[in-house]
């Protein structure tokens, strides 16, 4: 299984993503760098939670403050037993950016700030192409004014 984040600053009505290379995109999509949420792979005995907590770390430098369980799902399930822990986590985007990712890891990944707003044009416009950021950016339009009232002084 496997756990993903959609950080969201909710002072700042921005969110969070990651840029990495991803091998399918080389025969599918404009460009083979795809926009994601921060997402890693639970080891054995590993909380979700924490996946996503030590992942944001990693991948984005970020700190997870809060945590909202937003779905578990199947991302293929013609094709795989794979189950998706999908959270939003609650960041202060301020200073974020640049790349990072585990050096034994191969990882090489670019972080975004984005504005909500302009995360939903790229929606519409299929610049965000792979389905846990698309469930997670969706659930946030639906969900967005229970998040800040949740959030609300944190």
């Amino acid at each position: 299984d496997a756990s993903c984040v959609l950080l969201y600053d909710p002072d700042k009505d921005s969110i969070v993503l990651v840029e990495q290379f991803r091998i399918g995109g080389l025969h599918h999509s404009d460009s083979p760098w795809m926009l994601e949420l921060v997402a890693g792979i639970n080891e054995e005995s590993e909380l979700p939670a924490d996946v996503v907590v030590r992942e944001a770390q990693e991948e984005a430098g970020a700190d997870v403050l809060d945590l909202m369980h937003i779905y578990e799902f199947y991302p293929s399930p013609g094709g795989s037993t794979e189950r998706i822990h999908l959270f939003v986590g609650l960041v202060h985007s301020e200073g974020l950016g640049g790349v990072h990712g585990l050096e034994e890891e191969g990882e090489d990944i670019k972080v975004h700030v984005i504005g909500f707003d302009k995360a939903m044009e790229m929606l519409k416009d299929n610049k965000i192409d792979n389905s846990p950021a698309i469930i997670a950016l969706q659930w946030l339009a639906l969900n967005k004014q229970d998040v800040n009232e949740h959030w609300s002084g944190k």
